[in-house]
């Protein structure tokens, strides 16, 4: 029985003389392997629909190892990403993420509208890419069950004033004066700290909407990052490459 479902193709590796092995994220399957026979022929119905980053409405038989693409239809094509190595590269690190985070589920759903929105912004340069970067980071993990403890310091319950110090490791904030009594130097000035609560906490369409003065996005995308790698526990290959790209 054929499966009719929208996807985002987040990797594909050449077989063949025109054969692709495509690995896309749907809103209802998850992540699925995909045999797209003929499909860089340039002739081929499947030619543009099957592209890297291409959001497409796939047609697919299921087979005993890999379903099989019959039929893949244009949704959107992000082509803004191609003008851009920096933007790329950071495409190909949010597409790494996604699938070590592998969602299924309604999680497979939000992850997909989440990576969909950050393309979007990267292709159409709204918004600087680390920006785009920290946001994606942090929501992501937070979707997927890693939401921390930003309400106010562990220790005294101070709300805001002043810089904090963001514990990946546990999950919580500490005001400047508690973090210096644990011999820790506080990573969040202010607006980081604004910012990385406004990432984590409302909702889906305005989580990229807030501006931020460029050091403070530095901080804020110190802490994403780290939080978000420890929450995956695993090293992503495309990183080293994008930290060279924004340096």
């Amino acid at each position: 029985m054929q499966i009719v479902t929208p996807g985002l193709v987040l990797r594909e590796v050449k077989t063949g003389e025109a054969d692709r092995i495509l690995t896309i994220l749907t809103p209802e399957h998850g992540v699925l392997s995909v045999s797209a026979k003929g499909s860089l022929r340039l002739k081929s119905k499947l030619f543009s629909a099957c592209g890297l980053f291409c959001y497409s409405e796939f047609t697919l038989f299921p087979g005993k190892n890999i379903h099989r693409v019959d039929d893949a239809q244009v949704k959107k094509v992000f082509f803004g990403l191609h003008e851009s190595v920096e933007g790329m590269a950071l495409a190909m690190y949010l597409a790494e993420f996604a699938l070590t985070l592998s969602p299924t589920g309604r999680d497979a759903e939000v992850q997909l509208r989440l990576l969909l929105n950050s393309l979007y912004l990267i292709s159409e340069r709204k918004k600087p890419l680390a920006q785009i970067k920290a946001v994606y980071e942090m929501r992501a993990v937070c979707e997927s069950g890693y939401m921390p403890d930003l309400l106010c310091c562990n220790s005294c319950q101070k709300y805001d004033g002043g810089s904090f110090y963001f514990d990946g490791a546990a999950g919580l904030l500490l005001c400047a004066d508690c973090a210096q009594k644990q011999g820790r130097r506080p990573n969040l000035d202010a607006p980081a700290l604004l910012a990385l609560r406004h990432i984590a906490l409302v909702e889906d369409k305005k989580i990229f909407s807030f501006s931020i003065p460029p050091q403070s996005l530095a901080l804020l995308g110190q802490v994403t990052e780290g939080y978000a790698l420890r929450m995956l526990d695993k090293p992503l290959k495309t990183l080293d490459f994008l930290k060279t790209m924004l340096s």
